[in-house]
């Protein structure tokens, strides 16, 4: 009887523990990926590093992409949540990390010297390596142009990463991003270098991009950071958050596209 009586205790348990019958033979085709953007990021830092940091600490990324040679690993799954972004917003969705795959890359970022910032440029063969893995994420994730930025477009008040030195434009020649044609450019630029549009202008299309900027039509502290990271990623070479008419234009002629 005792015999009997454990069977049935074991049964009940193990009924229990694997959970509920789930049927599994119908798919809604009213869906899509949880994933809306994927956030570029250095690391600051080398490998072993990178590697501690991002696996033994809270910090933590999707990938890591090493420099030499540019192994990729896969540090969370893309079904969960890692926490990489931190305070974040782009296109008024806030805390991206829920939404958000984050990709991290050796680099050591910046250093400050008496003679200035000095920014470390990135192995091609890394970028190569980048262009791959976002080129099969988008396809998986079937995600628009324009869902790849970087940390400093989520975050301009606190981040600059993955900093000018960053090649936008090779991902945009992968059909990876959105980039303004130069022939427009230099048109616009010659008309808004007899009127410069208001702050207020700026701010507006600013936030068509995607950034998060107050427009109260004050060229504060906050609005030039806004504008260092748009013109990081779009004129590296000048990216003093200053309102001139080459970044007016970059901003029209991206906003129409």
């Amino acid at each position: 009887m005792r015999i009997v009586c454990l069977t049935l205790l074991l049964t009940l348990l193990a009924g229990c523990t694997s959970g509920p019958q789930i049927d599994d033979r119908y798919t809604a085709i009213g869906q899509n990926s949880r994933v809306q953007y994927i956030i570029l990021h250095y690391t600051s830092t080398d490998l072993p590093h990178s590697l501690r940091l991002l696996t033994e600490e809270e910090v933590s990324s999707h990938y890591l992409i090493g420099d030499a040679p540019p192994t990729i690993y896969r540090l969370v799954d893309e079904n969960r949540r890692a926490w990489h972004a931190g305070v974040s917003q782009w296109q008024g969705r806030t805390w991206l990390n829920g939404t958000s795959i984050g990709i991290e890359l050796v680099n050591q970022g910046y250093s400050d010297g008496p003679d200035g910032r000095h920014w470390h440029p990135y192995a091609p063969a890394q970028i190569e390596a980048l262009v791959e893995l976002l080129q099969d994420i988008v396809q998986r994730h079937q995600l628009p142009l324009g869902s790849i930025i970087g940390h400093s477009d989520v975050a301009p008040q606190r981040k600059v990463d993955p900093g000018p030195l960053f090649p936008w434009k090779r991902l945009a020649d992968a059909g990876l991003l959105p980039w303004p044609d130069a022939a427009a450019v230099a048109q616009q630029q010659a008309l808004f270098s007899t009127s410069l549009p208001s702050a207020a202008w700026f701010q507006a299309q600013l936030a068509r991009q995607g950034y998060e900027v107050a427009e109260h039509g004050e060229l504060d502290k906050a609005t030039r950071n806004v504008l260092a990271a748009f013109q990081m990623k779009y004129r590296p070479a000048n990216y003093d958050g200053e309102p001139d008419a080459e970044t007016a234009a970059l901003l029209l002629v991206l906003n129409s596209q």
